[in-house]
């Protein structure tokens, strides 16, 4: 998959993340929330997981975790790189 644009997905509300995706020279994550500095190794993981699977390998990704579960992170993360990989208009 080849993103073509920025694009997001989720929320700032409690319990949700808001997650973005945009074209990149590599693979890299920002990630903060009130428990990043725990949390951000896991996330990597998750992260690097997602990419792999959808064969993203050109991808900065940014994620503020408002206390989401993996698996709404990785539903976000999924559907924004759907989204970033879509034409504009489509």
């Amino acid at each position: 998959m080849q993103l073509l644009h920025k694009a997001a997905a989720g929320t700032l509300e409690s319990s949700d993340c808001c997650v973005t995706a945009a074209p990149a020279a590599q693979n890299s994550l920002e990630y903060t929330g009130a428990n990043s500095a725990i949390f951000e190794k896991k996330k990597k993981k998750l992260v690097a997981s997602v990419l792999a699977e959808c064969g993203v390998e050109a991808a900065a990704v940014t994620i503020h975790d408002q206390g989401a579960i993996e698996i709404t992170i990785k539903a976000r993360l999924e559907t924004a790189l759907m989204r970033a990989a879509e034409k504009e208009g489509e």
